[in-house]
């Protein structure tokens, strides 16, 4: 199973429920990576969406604690188990979790991949990501060359879970 997230240099992801920025390279690489796939967000992400919803290509499974949340053109799940359940019916590999902190930390137990966008900037930020060099069972695989987007530096990393 797979993660896919932007984080600043403290590993932020957003704050007051938006993206810390917008980097076109990195929604285009997030549409490549996720399109025709699964992928897994909480309904606060969901409302981040243009219009609230689902992405287009992709079958969005909602992970919301309201058991009377209902969305057209995807999935709702209440929680974890039922998640894991309704995973069953996709190979591993074709799933992606997108967020937010809230299902990052919940599902990355269960995830042997993540691909972080690394934005070199500190950001004013209330949601995080585990850190991944900071963590033993992690180690980077791939990386690309460092991009530039106006004053922006980023790069592309793939993390996998050590066997």
């Amino acid at each position: 199973m797979n993660m896919i997230v932007a984080v600043d240099a403290n590993w932020a992801i957003g704050n007051k429920n938006q993206l810390l920025v917008r980097i076109p390279a990195d929604m285009k690489m997030f549409r490549a990576e996720t399109t025709g796939k699964v992928v897994v967000l909480g309904r606060k992400t969901l409302e981040t969406f243009p219009n609230a919803k689902p992405l287009p290509q992709r079958q969005n499974i909602i992970l919301s604690t309201n058991v009377n949340y209902k969305v057209e053109g995807a999935k709702v799940v209440h929680n974890i188990d039922e998640l894991l359940e309704e995973l069953k019916n996709y190979t591993s590999e074709e799933v992606y979790i997108i967020g937010g902190a809230t299902v990052y930390e919940a599902m990355l137990p269960y995830v042997d991949t993540v691909h972080v966008t690394k934005i070199d900037h500190e950001y004013e930020a209330d949601a995080f990501f585990p850190n991944l060099d900071k963590d033993p069972d992690w180690e980077i695989t791939a990386e690309s060359e460092e991009q530039v987007y106006f004053d922006i530096t980023y790069a592309f990393v793939k993390y996998e879970r050590k066997k």
